[in-house]
């Protein structure tokens, strides 16, 4: 049968869900909150299950009707079978449970499927078609209401008990600025706090606490040097009352050591050699050096003659014959 309009509860339509005993296989199910106004669906399901407690004395009873059936329909306005009363939700309206080992079809009010999970929720509204059956099962007997298709008709506030951005962010929770929890606070990673921004950082080990507000003149420290303080007055040679003198600078926080400003000249009479280390060799031609000076070609000796371009006399000044490498007057 299709039922009317009823609100979603306990929506487990995407993922099956296991009884909260732990017994039983997992199914998939949905609570209809069906409202005592919609007679028409009310009576419709009271035919249905009058219809299948008939069936079920001849196929699943054993040909007689039990003492008493348990049927998927209950009062909102009543109790639970353990005895507990129903939810507020529950309050005006009849309670079914559907249920089913295959996933039901989910569809909008175009029939178009609905795949995102969050598209079908406890608390939206909706229409179902489901069959009820007789059962017989484990010593119970009775009704069972069968859960087919679901279609979507509109949203409603969620059963779920999750709450939705607005609430959790807006009205009296809104943002004020770190003073809501009077923490400390960086809208931008590596500068200054603002004023007001918590109680400041605290001070680097062997250095005084800073002020809470940013000296004059302030800025970020250069890397691993501590912290500036305001300077005295002028003239005056005293400390600031609540400051105390600021340590020298740690090693390599000079400007001239940054690779900035004039750089220091090595001390008198320093240099590498005299420390034990070798002198620097020169540098190759062609580095932005000139090349050193050429030697000019050594002169032939008295009484020999020129030598020829490739370095080797022609002629044996000794023998006069033609010189091959041999030894001279040979």
């Amino acid at each position: 049968m299709l039922t009317g309009v009823f609100r979603a509860s306990y929506a487990y339509v995407f993922e099956p869900q296991v009884p909260r005993d732990g017994k039983g296989e997992a199914k998939y199910q949905v609570t209809m909150l069906v409202p005592k106004s919609d007679t028409a669906t009310y009576q419709a399901m009271q035919a249905e299950i009058s219809r299948a407690l008939q069936e079920g004395v001849q196929k699943v009873f054993g040909g007689q009707m039990p003492a008493r059936p348990k049927t998927p329909l209950y009062d909102g306005d009543g109790v639970k079978d353990s005895g507990e009363p129903f939810g507020e939700e529950c309050r005006g309206h009849w309670v079914v449970r559907a249920s089913s080992r295959n996933r039901p079809a989910v569809v909008d009010r175009e029939i178009r499927p609905i795949i995102d999970p969050s598209g079908f929720y406890s608390g939206c509204y909706a229409r179902a078609t489901v069959s009820f059956y007789a059962f017989n099962q484990n010593g119970n007997r009775g009704v069972g209401c069968g859960l087919n298709s679901i279609q979507k008709i509109a949203d409603g506030e969620p059963l779920s008990g999750r709450t939705t951005p607005e609430e959790d962010f807006g009205g009296a929770n809104a943002w004020n600025g770190p003073s809501t929890y009077g923490m400390q606070f960086q809208d931008h990673p590596g500068q200054p706090p603002q004023a007001g921004y918590g109680q400041g950082y605290p001070a680097a080990q062997g250095y005084a606490p800073s002020p809470a507000q940013t000296p004059p003149g302030g800025g970020q420290p250069a890397p691993g040097c501590p912290p500036s303080l305001p300077p005295a007055p002028a003239g005056s040679g005293q400390t600031p009352q609540g400051y105390v003198p600021a340590p020298p600078p740690a090693p390599g926080c000079g400007l001239a050591d940054q690779g900035y400003g004039p750089q220091l000249s090595p001390a008198p009479g320093y240099s590498p050699a005299a420390q034990g280390y070798p002198p620097a060799r020169p540098p190759y031609p062609g580095y932005g050096q000139p090349a050193p000076a050429q030697p000019a070609p050594a002169q032939p000796a008295p009484g020999y003659p020129p030598a020829p371009a490739s370095g080797y006399p022609a002629v044996d000044p000794v023998t006069g014959q033609p010189f091959n490498g041999g030894v001279m007057g040979i």
